[in-house]
């Protein structure tokens, strides 16, 4: 979870960065990208999460 919120934070600070400063327009661009991947990867991991713990009967 921590990663998950990192990466979110870098996102944004990119995409704010890229968005503010003339000529980084490629640091609002990846900023979204990483964004978009991070909540690709958040929710592999949690669809997969409830399948990994198993009762032991």
């Amino acid at each position: 979870m921590t990663v998950f919120l990192f990466l979110i934070l870098v996102a944004v600070v990119l995409g704010i960065i890229g968005f503010v400063v003339h000529g980084l327009l490629y640091l609002l661009i990846i900023g979204a990208v990483v964004l978009v991947l991070d909540l690709v990867y958040a929710g592999v991991r949690f669809r997969r999460g409830g399948r990994r713990h198993r009762l032991v009967r």
